[in-house]
């Protein structure tokens, strides 16, 4: 799709393939309301074993909307296993960066100290995924066809 992106593609789409497994292994559990329990379980109790903090007990609303962020990932992930794409990498990347964002507030909110470990983790995924775009945007934008993907105008202006 993205020609001068070509060169690194295989092991990039490769490194898009990996992340979307490590999303179906790790938030495969919250997608119905039985299997988050045992996570919620197993995650306070690692919390509390390490002394970095329980959860707090769930609420119909907290599993609703871990059940809801369940299925959107792994639906997600599905489609980065099944069919990856470069795009895919840079807009899991984006979505990735957001995740850790949303973390690092929560965790300055007071939220258990163990989501430091998800947080680490989806920072590093995203310079991963992420990179590779910011160091080859120069060099897309000089070839004549800034701000278009395969010809396509990316925006609602041209720059």
């Amino acid at each position: 799709m993205f020609q001068r992106f070509a060169p690194a593609r295989p092991a990039y789409l490769r490194v898009v393939r990996a992340n979307a497994w490590y999303d179906l292994i790790v938030t495969a559990g919250f997608t119905t309301p039985w299997t988050l329990a045992l996570v919620h379980d197993g995650l306070s109790w690692i919390g509390d074993y390490l002394g970095l903090g329980v959860t707090p007990e769930l609420d119909p609303m907290q599993t609703l909307y871990a059940n809801l962020m369940g299925s959107v990932v792994i639906v997600w992930a599905t489609l980065r296993v099944v069919r990856p794409l470069a795009v895919h990498g840079l807009f899991d990347g984006i979505a990735r960066a957001l995740f850790a964002t949303w973390m690092a507030y929560a965790l300055a909110q007071g939220v258990p100290q163990w989501l430091w470990l998800f947080l680490v983790v989806e920072a590093a995924l995203a310079v991963v995924e992420l990179g590779p775009w910011l160091l080859h945007r120069d060099s897309r934008s000089t070839d004549g066809r800034s701000g278009t993907v395969d010809g396509r105008l990316l925006g609602s202006a041209r720059h």
